[in-house]
């Protein structure tokens, strides 16, 4: 990614005069990955200056539960020419400019949530994956986030090598030699690894720096019939809020095509639970937009938003929208309940420390399926060149999408494979 130079062009906010620096609005998604307490939530607070962990049980237990949001914003010191995430420069007290802002996804690492990983992979650009100096690498869920990334085609990825300040320079080295022996003959083979420490704020400078080279900006087309894929759903409303103050619920997610703008009416599918077979799909208006913290008028590919609706915000609570898709009426695929897929399977069970050899899909197999956002499970009933299985939940999926297949081995969804829907 080039140097950005200075620059404000007006795009629409709360009113259409309003000007705003183009560099504040997020371009692209970045992903943080790697196994559990490899230091994937701290490293995104001394990038974004925000806690990533936002629910009771996350802060709990000290683990990301349901995927993390933040911005980062990349500033380059006028002075020292060092990149840093603020505009006063943490080196030299300089004067640093915005070169750009990114959104951040922060998945979880722990082996039972690999469903919300790949359900923030089909949001990613590119990624940052996380490995801890201080442990062997690979562990067994650095294994499975690779292979996500690798299976969503996931290739500007910078290895962040994490918590050296925990260990010597020849335990240092010796991980290092690990990370490199470890993605060999991979996708990523050949990819940056940056040692840090984010407790002691060591290294940002460089790290930001890959960022801001390797992380492209979304190349989705503004000018499609738009989509955006649902990640998160809100109601923002307190508890005893005065019925006439009451808000729409709130939809989080990425724009993946076209755009959208306050005003248009909006399409939410497959929607809500209509009955034990079908579900119904929503229709409202979209009231605000939110990037960064800015309120725009009109917004496109590239970077995490979100969309104020005039829903019931009961609707949009605790994440129940997440997975639908959002379009205009009419133009979004519809919601189906059986699946055709052309399925191609790993060789080896990733994320476990036995690896076991990937068995062939048969009549009666119960597989997860991630689709964008969506997730269902289905149960194969056919399998001849293609596997035919009917689903639990329904999805929106158009022929020619790729989807991501899942099996439980031991007790556990393990990644096993992708699809083409036929």
């Amino acid at each position: 990614m080039a140097e950005v130079k200075s620059k404000t062009e007006k795009i629409p906010g709360e009113n259409a005069a309003e000007t705003i620096d183009s560099r504040r609005i997020p371009s692209s998604n970045i992903g943080m990955v790697g196994h559990v307490a490899h230091g994937k939530t701290t490293l995104a607070e001394a990038l974004t200056g925000k806690l990533t962990l936002t629910h009771s049980e996350e802060l709990k237990r000290g683990i990301t539960i349901r995927l993390g949001y933040a911005d980062i914003s990349v500033y380059k010191c006028k002075p020292c020419d060092r990149y840093c995430p603020d505009a006063k420069c943490p080196y030299c007290e300089g004067a640093a400019e915005l070169q750009r802002t990114l959104s951040l996804i922060d998945a979880p690492g722990h082996e039972t949530l690999m469903a919300t990983v790949l359900t923030g992979t089909s949001l990613m650009d590119g990624a940052i994956l996380v490995i801890a100096a201080n442990e062997h690498c690979p562990q067994p869920q650095t294994k499975e986030h690779l292979t996500a990334l690798e299976v969503a085609g996931i290739k500007n990825v910078i290895i962040a090598q994490t918590k050296i300040d925990l260990v010597d320079e020849a335990e240092a080295r010796k991980n290092y030699a690990e990370i490199k022996a470890f993605v060999k003959g991979t996708a990523i083979e050949g990819a940056p690894i940056v040692p840090v420490s984010a407790q002691k704020r060591i290294n940002m400078d460089v790290l930001l720096a890959k960022v801001q080279a390797m992380m492209p900006d979304h190349a989705a087309d503004a000018a499609a019939e738009p989509k955006m894929l649902v990640a998160r759903s809100f109601d923002i409303n307190k508890p005893g809020i005065h019925p006439s103050k009451i808000v729409g619920g709130v939809l989080g997610g990425s724009i993946v095509a076209g755009m959208l703008r306050v005003g248009d009416e909006i399409e939410i599918r497959p929607g809500v639970k209509k009955n034990d077979t079908s579900y119904h799909p929503l229709r409202t208006t979209v009231t605000g937009l939110q990037k960064a913290g800015l309120h725009l008028h009109e917004a496109g590919p590239g970077g995490l938003l979100g969309v104020m609706t005039e829903l019931d915000p009961a609707l949009t609570k605790s994440d129940l929208l997440v997975g639908n898709i959002v379009g205009f009426p009419g133009k979004l695929p519809e919601s189906v309940s059986e699946l055709e897929l052309d399925a191609s399977l790993l060789e080896r069970v990733v994320g476990s420390e036995a690896m076991a050899k990937v068995e062939p899909l048969r009549v009666g197999d119960s597989l997860m399926i991630n689709v964008g956002t969506s997730r269902s499970v289905g149960v194969i009933d056919q399998k001849k060149k293609t596997v035919h299985m009917k689903l639990k939940i329904p999805l929106c999926v158009e022929k020619g999408e790729r989807v991501v297949i899942s099996r439980q081995v031991s007790g556990r969804w393990r990644l096993i494979g992708y699809g083409i829907v036929f």
